[in-house]
Formats: C-alpha cells, sequence, structure tokens
C-alpha cells in the first residue's frame, strides 16, 4: 500500500464512550485488581478495534519507521490482523504521528479508559457480555490457534468496541504499579508519575485462556516487542 499523503484511509474508526463513572477493578481477580474503587472518566473516543497492519503501514511509510517483525511472518501480516511486536514506544510513535498529521488528539488510553470502555456500560461484571465463561464465547476453541485473529470476527460490546479483552496485548499510556488502586485518584486516574514498566490490558492469542476479564491488569517494560503485543489510539474530545 503506497501512501503519497495521509487519507481517512490511514485513521482507525473512533467512538465516542460517555463520561460516567465505574467500578474499577475485581474483588475476585489479582492483588492488584484491589480494591475495588468507583471511577468517573470524561468523555473520549476509542478506536473501534486495535490498530492494524493496514493502518501501521501509512505510520511506517509516511515517518519512514522501523518495519515490526510480524510483516514478515505471514502468521501476522495480514492486513487486517492486529498490528504486533510493537514496542510502547512505538505505540506512542504512531499515536503522536496520527495527531501531528490530524490535526486530531491522538493518544494511548488510560488503564481506566480502557476499562471503561471494555465493560461497554455494564457494571460490575468479569467480561465484555456479562459473567458467562470465556469458552462460551462464538468460536471459542477455532479462533487464535497460530496468532491474533482478524479484527471485528467476534460481535462487539456495549459501546460497540471489538475484541477489547483477547487477540493481542493493548499498551496503555500508564506507568505500572501493583498498588495504584489504593491511591488512585477518583477522577481521570492517570497513573504513577515513574516507573520502569508500562500497563496493558486485554488477553493474547498466546494465553491458555484466550479471553481476559475486563479488570485484569499486565505490564512489560515498555522496549519489550513481543508478538502477543499490540494497541488501539484514544482520541481526546
Amino acid at each position: 500500500m503506497l501512501v503519497k499523503r495521509l487519507t481517512t484511509d490511514c485513521e482507525p474508526e473512533m467512538i465516542t464512550i460517555p463520561e460516567g463513572s465505574f467500578l474499577m477493578g475485581c474483588d475476585q481477580g489479582a492483588r492488584n485488581e484491589r480494591p475495588v474503587h468507583r471511577v468517573w472518566v470524561g468523555r473520549f473516543a476509542m478506536a473501534r478495534a486495535t490498530v492494524t497492519n493496514r493502518l501501521y503501514q501509512c505510520f511506517i511509510q509516511d515517518a519512514a519507521r522501523e518495519t515490526p517483525a510480524s510483516f514478515f511472518d505471514e502468521k501476522f501480516n495480514h492486513p487486517d490482523q492486529p498490528v504486533s511486536s510493537v514496542s510502547w514506544f512505538d505505540a506512542l510513535g504512531y499515536c503522536e504521528w496520527l495527531a501531528e498529521r490530524t490535526g486530531k488528539g491522538y493518544r494511548l488510553p488510560t488503564e481506566a479508559e480502557w476499562e471503561r470502555a471494555a465493560r461497554g456500560g455494564l457494571e460490575g461484571k468479569l467480561y465484555t457480555w456479562g459473567d458467562d465463561p470465556p469458552q462460551s464465547q462464538p468460536d471459542y476453541y477455532s479462533s487464535w490457534l497460530n496468532g491474533p485473529e482478524r479484527i471485528a470476527q467476534r460481535p462487539p460490546n456495549g459501546f460497540g468496541l471489538h475484541d477489547m479483552a483477547e487477540n493481542v496485548h493493548e499498551w496503555c499510556v500508564d506507568w505500572y504499579d501493583e498498588q495504584y488502586y489504593s491511591v488512585s485518584p477518583e477522577a481521570n486516574p492517570q497513573g504513577p508519575a515513574t516507573g520502569t514498566r508500562k500497563a496493558s490490558r486485554g488477553g493474547s492469542w498466546r494465553h491458555q485462556i484466550k479471553i481476559t476479564r475486563v479488570a485484569a491488569r499486565s505490564s512489560i517494560p515498555p522496549q519489550f516487542r513481543y508478538s502477543d503485543y499490540g494497541f488501539r489510539c484514544a482520541l481526546s474530545l
């Protein structure tokens, strides 16, 4: 795909997430998901799906950026698969490039924004659809066998977002702190000021259980590039 100028084909489809409060965390989850606490998040937009190889190709060509290793592997390089093997710095660079080229407030989501969006308006549920186990979902046993699936193969959540808890881990903007919830502010938490690992959310095709609870937290150092790590954009409104 040759890109001579940035077009709307190079922008992700965004969905507005209304302002509101929700219970963040899970008493049934890991220690880093507690305490459950009420959080208010302002209005913003979240990408309908993760950034695909097709969208990321615009960035590579327009900004002369490094091509991810996944582009050279047929299990990962379909245009409609999520881009993977990108570091937090790569994801941040993409958002900054997109913001500069469009004049819009593209960025990575905070953990709170991600969980608010993933819940799709459901309060206190384990998964994007409710509390039924992941194995109850369509095509669970035939998906993610050798790598991530193409985006939007399964029904969206209540906000119209696809693949929020599966396919690839998604980078968030926050530094990660296991105990952050004990000191998190009630309104628009941004994560700790410093750290050594960046927060990530969502499940992974590499996991034994392929779909992760919406409250589950993960993290790795920001320079790492793994084949099950991608990202989706948020947009300030």
